[in-house]
């Protein structure tokens, strides 16, 4: 065996970092922030289904839910309450003014109902709310299968559940 001296360029080398080490670094910030944001990720993609489709909002003879109408109002206004549509207080005394020109609706802007692009369109942002909610919930359940993360993993969901619904409820 022949013995080398150690030269002053040898020992001032830095170590190369794996290609890897950057991308399990990127993965790992992915998985936190997905779980800390995935409670509100669902909840916009039900509720803006529930928007496409105006289930929030009555008309014609549908009158929603009022959890809808409080969802809806949350999803839109960033407010949790039901909208109270009457007339305001001491208004029945005064008498009826003929209404203006209504704006028309999607159903009444068409004499036939909405046109197939818009029926397409809004049936096409429904699937992406839909892919979005199944591919959330994908996500989750692949973190959670990390068994020796799962407590870490478990309260960023709690808190991303957490933070919203609080200031949800100091709004109403």
């Amino acid at each position: 065996m022949v013995f080398r001296p150690v030269t002053a360029s040898q020992t001032a080398a830095k170590p190369t970092r794996h290609p890897m080490a950057l991308l399990l670094q990127i993965r790992t910030i992915h998985t936190w922030v997905g779980l800390l944001i995935a409670p509100t990720v669902l909840f916009m993609a039900a509720t803006g289904i529930l928007q496409i489709y105006n289930l929030h909002e009555a008309h014609g003879a549908y009158t929603p839910p009022t959890i809808l109408v409080e969802l809806g109002s949350l999803h839109k206004d960033q407010v949790f309450r039901a909208e109270k549509h009457g007339p305001p207080p001491g208004a029945a005394t005064e008498p009826a003014k003929p209404a203006a020109a209504a704006p028309k609706s999607d159903a009444s802007a068409h004499p036939h109902g909405p046109k197939l692009a818009t029926v397409a369109l809004k049936a096409f942002l429904a699937i992406i709310a839909l892919g979005l909610i199944g591919s959330t919930c994908a996500g989750v359940w692949m973190a959670m299968q990390q068994r020796g993360r799962r407590g870490l993993y478990l309260t960023l969901l709690v808190i991303g559940t957490l933070i919203p619904a609080a200031l949800a409820a100091l709004s109403a």
